[in-house]
């Protein structure tokens, strides 16, 4: 069991990020203060963007490995891939997919977190991105079964592949994809039915798809628990605007939002996760100072729970 830093926010002075995505590292002229800080907080390891590694060389991800390592901070988890069924982005996904298992092996990371998302029409409603809507693109609400199983089918081979280097892939649950709820999460899982194939089951992500959830954090975490081999753990805090269908979900440090995560930990834990505890951080403000008092809450959780048992 690790508690990881899935990091969103990397500002830190001189260093000011231009653009909030992609997220990556912060750039060399400040990056091993920055791990400096990250490691003194607490955190044991970082997820590192496949941005941040796709174009390196084997000896260029040799060295960022190294580096983290030293830092005390290694790449437990790599953040990449992509869904397969749309025909738009499928072939470049797999390929996405595939170089994700190979620097998630080769820099140590023993998890590759990825998505079924395909592209949104950002014209229409229901994109997501922190406002929840009547409608969510791209959701299990209109996927066919086909969808289903030729995400399946490549996800399955490439578990495959992965299971000779060490690497677990793990489907995240997330707005805008055909796993956004329990039920479709553990659908796809069944068809892919690979040993390291799990679940991240991302209580945020379940919170904020719609105006109103459709399953409760509680539901979700319950189903998927069993299922879980990665955890990207954040909190938020729901504005609703009455009359006009839709409601703004602000991003909070996980003791001050609306998840209960006293309720979330206990349940992975009695389902027996040993995994990759990720604090998926906060992007604006103080992002390191927030981001700590995450993790020192999640961690009092863990012991509480264990000291209870």
């Amino acid at each position: 069991m690790k508690l990881i830093y899935a990091f969103r926010g990397r500002t830190f002075y001189p260093f000011h990020q231009q653009t909030a995505f992609p997220v990556h590292l912060p750039p060399p002229e400040v990056r091993a203060a920055w791990l400096r800080k990250v490691r003194e907080i607490g955190f044991e390891g970082l997820e590192v963007g496949l941005e941040d590694l796709a174009d390196r060389s084997d000896a260029e991800v040799d060295d960022l490995g190294n580096e983290l390592r030293d830092a005390g901070l290694p790449c437990l988890g790599i953040r990449g891939g992509g869904g397969l069924h749309n025909p738009r982005v499928g072939g470049h996904n797999r390929a996405r997919l595939a170089r994700g298992v190979e620097v998630a092996a080769r820099i140590g990371a023993g998890v590759l977190n990825t998505l079924i998302n395909a592209p949104t029409r950002p014209e229409l409603p229901g994109v997501g991105s922190g406002i929840g809507e009547m409608v969510s693109q791209n959701s299990s609400r209109d996927a066919t079964e086909s969808d289903y199983r030729i995400n399946a089918e490549g996800i399955a081979a490439a578990a495959d592949r992965a299971a000779g280097q060490g690497v677990a892939i793990s489907i995240e649950l997330h707005q805008n994809t055909l796993c956004d709820n329990s039920w479709s999460m553990i659908h796809l899982l069944e068809l892919i039915d690979r040993p390291n194939v799990g679940a991240n089951p991302d209580l945020g992500n379940v919170y904020w798809t719609y105006e109103t959830a459709e399953e409760s954090c509680e539901a979700a975490i319950l189903a998927l628990a069993p299922h879980a081999n990665y955890w990207h753990m954040k909190n938020l805090v729901r504005v609703p605007l009455p009359g006009m269908q839709r409601a703004f979900y602000l991003r909070r440090p996980i003791p001050d939002g609306e998840i209960n995560y006293r309720f979330a930990v206990a349940a992975m834990l009695e389902a027996g996760y040993d995994g990759c505890f990720g604090v998926e951080g906060m992007v604006a403000g103080d992002q390191l100072t927030d981001d700590a008092r995450s993790l020192k809450r999640i961690r009092s959780l863990i012991a509480e729970h264990k000291a209870s048992g």
